[in-house]
């Protein structure tokens, strides 16, 4: 069965599935949809020449002359609903406190998984309890807002990233000679840091080759590593705003 009947469609609405690797019973993706949403991954793996965890396990079970067997897991849900319970799901399969090996080829984490997903307790309290950021003296600290890449579900464009690093990282206007001063880059949602990039170097572009986007001036990509048991990490920065239209705010001790 690779299609729903229009009867079917109807009855299902919104809904959310799983696809499992017969050889071994094991879930190896969670999505959302409605329509024959559920069939399409089958379909790209035969008829196109992409590559993905995802793509290439349907390929391979394929070859092995099995089929990929198809779960409904909870349907005549509203949109809003699918989000939040693939996210639950996506959630609890992949983390790490939970499982001890990866078993889902999903590349996006859970829809709010940063804003509503798994947390500990003290994680909890960190987010809505958090606290004013102290900015220790030897540090040199970069701002910049993700307020339009954070949420998965509503980044477009050149703000759609693959994870917390690419949203960190880049692509970030700030004048040359200040680029060498900064020690880390810090990742603010709605006045709370939610990411903290170590700088290890940076390099500047006029291109987004992934999204074939071109910007006037050269825009800085740092790389380095994610902290995170950074000590600035979940702190409150509205002490620090961003100014009109500005996207980055450089700060150090000296603005205490």
């Amino acid at each position: 069965m690779n299609k729903f009947s229009n009867k079917c469609i109807e009855e299902l609405g919104f809904y959310v599935y799983s696809l499992i690797d017969p050889r071994n019973n094991k879930i190896f993706y969670i999505g959302k949809g409605s329509g024959n949403r559920v069939f399409q991954h089958c379909e790209a793996a035969l008829q196109e020449d992409e590559e993905s965890l995802k793509l290439n396990l349907i390929r391979d079970i394929i070859a092995s002359g099995s089929k990929v067997e198809h779960f409904i897991l909870r349907h005549k849900l509203s949109k809003k609903e699918a989000f939040q319970i693939e996210s639950v799901l996506i959630d609890f399969l992949t983390y790490p406190k939970f499982n001890t090996e990866q078993v889902l080829t999903n590349i996006a984490r859970g829809y709010h998984q940063w804003d509503e997903g798994i947390k500990t307790v003290d994680e909890i309290r960190a987010i809505y309890d958090c606290e004013k950021i102290e900015v220790n003296s030897k540090n040199h600290l970069l701002l910049v807002c993700l307020n339009q890449s954070f949420d998965d579900t509503k980044a477009y464009g050149v703000y759609k990233r693959i994870n917390i690093y690419e949203k960190t990282r880049q692509y970030w206007k700030i004048a040359k000679q200040r680029a060498a001063q900064i020690d880390y880059v810090l990742g603010v949602y709605r006045g709370i840091v939610r990411s903290v990039l170590r700088v290890d170097g940076y390099e500047w572009t006029l291109y987004d080759e992934e999204k074939k986007v071109c910007f006037k001036k050269e825009r800085c990509c740092f790389y380095g590593t994610l902290v995170t048991d950074s000590p600035y990490l979940n702190k409150d920065v509205s002490d620090y705003p961003f100014g009109r239209g500005s996207s980055v705010r450089y700060i150090s001790v000296r603005d205490n």
